[in-house]
């Protein structure tokens, strides 16, 4: 990434600071929020935002492997990722990467070569991209290898799922689909039932799996939760260990505990944008009506997080700046990241432009470095006298 901008005070824009949106002016330098600027640049028009804080995506996987059959490089999947997170006003991501049983682009091997592809892109990289590890309960075998990985390459979060019921649903009820998800991980349909078998039988360890890998994550400082928690006793017993996100509760049970516990409740931004979930779960709208939701997340799309923060606004549930804040600064709070997440003098210029008539984010800074810019803010940009640094590929 490029030196960040010296300096820069935007005018004229819209801009949510201390939970409203202002006519002040805000002015970077250095990569920071700063009291004021000489250099001005006129945002009339436009709304300034803090950058997107995306807790949970795997749209990355789209650009490891546009095909199931079509796989590219790590280093072509990366850089796609990080250009479709800045285009969307994403200054920070979790790419969640599978740590499974099931082998294939889910399995160890190839989390293992991500999570070093990933290290070696770290210096090129616009958006702040890291890497969330969805960790199956039944990888009890691996205990020692996943620590080693999350040692070796600082990951700062870990999700549990258990992908098993699932599984055997799918083999009983609608075969056709089991058999697509083993030709996904390059066998048979026999040979994945067998997969299942063989970590089914793990099931008497994974309590002391769970435990163990929860007092080490708690002397490492890595945040850890549990995805798709489907009833109330589920999402107890991770919250008890200490997994206290809870990402996706697949019913309105499960949130309603995590609510109780006061664990943090991540949904999915693709469910506020199209009225509901894809998998006929509990619907996003209906959480938040009830208050059980603290972070949007993008999922499998990236462009949904703004789409939401504006749907939310559109239907009243919430008004615009708290709605923008469950993409920005709830996340960073959740993360425990004080850095980032509002425009407060001295957080880090993690910012996204947008045109007030289109809503299309025209512009993304992340550090005080542009990482995307088109349309008319671009003009306006070019059109300063100062030089302004922009990203390096």
């Amino acid at each position: 990434m490029a030196s960040p901008i010296p300096e820069l005070c935007m005018i004229g824009a819209r801009t949510l600071q201390d939970g409203a949106m202002t006519g002040s002016p805000l002015s970077v330098a250095n990569g920071k929020i700063v009291d004021a600027a000489a250099t001005q640049l006129d945002l009339s028009g436009y709304l300034v935002m803090p950058g997107i804080i995306d807790l949970h995506g795997d749209a990355f996987e789209h650009h490891m492997a546009p095909r199931p059959s079509a796989p590219f490089p790590f280093l072509t999947g990366l850089v796609g990722t990080d250009r479709d997170a800045a285009a969307n006003g994403v200054t920070t991501a979790w790419m969640a990467q599978s740590w499974s049983w099931e082998g294939g682009h889910r399995g160890p091997d190839y989390a293992e070569g991500f999570l070093a592809a990933h290290a070696a892109f770290r210096p090129r990289m616009q958006t702040d991209l890291r890497v969330q590890i969805r960790c199956e309960t039944h990888t009890s075998d691996l205990e020692e290898r996943l620590i080693a990985a999350i040692r070796a390459y600082g990951i700062d979060y870990v999700i549990f799922n258990n992908h098993l019921d699932e599984a055997a649903e799918l083999a009983a009820e609608r075969p056709e689909q089991f058999v697509f998800w083993a030709q996904k991980s390059g066998r048979s349909a026999d040979e994945h039932m067998a997969r299942v078998q063989a970590a089914k039988a793990r099931d008497k360890d994974v309590p002391r799996y769970l435990c163990n890998l929860a007092s080490t994550f708690d002397r490492l400082g890595v945040t850890y939760g549990s995805h798709d928690d489907h009833d109330a006793a589920t999402r107890e017993r991770y919250s008890m260990i200490g997994a206290k996100v809870c990402e996706f509760p697949t019913s309105m049970k499960a949130a309603v505990v995590a609510r109780t516990w006061g664990d943090p409740i991540l949904m999915g931004a693709p469910n506020v944008v199209r009225g509901g979930s894809q998998s006929g779960n509990v619907s996003a709208l209906v959480l938040i009506a009830e208050g059980a939701c603290d972070a949007l997340v993008s999922d499998y799309y990236y462009p949904a997080l703004a789409e939401a923060a504006f749907a939310l606004s559109d239907k009243r549930l919430m008004d615009l700046p708290a709605a923008w804040q469950i993409i920005s600064t709830r996340p960073a709070q959740i993360m425990g990241l004080g850095d980032r997440g509002s425009l407060d003098i001295g957080k880090r210029a993690d910012l996204a432009i947008i045109n007030a008539d289109t809503r299309q984010v025209e512009g993304t800074m992340v550090a005080g470095c542009w990482t995307h810019l088109c349309g008319t803010l671009a003009s306006r940009v070019c059109d300063l006298r100062t030089p302004m640094s922009v990203a390096a590929e």
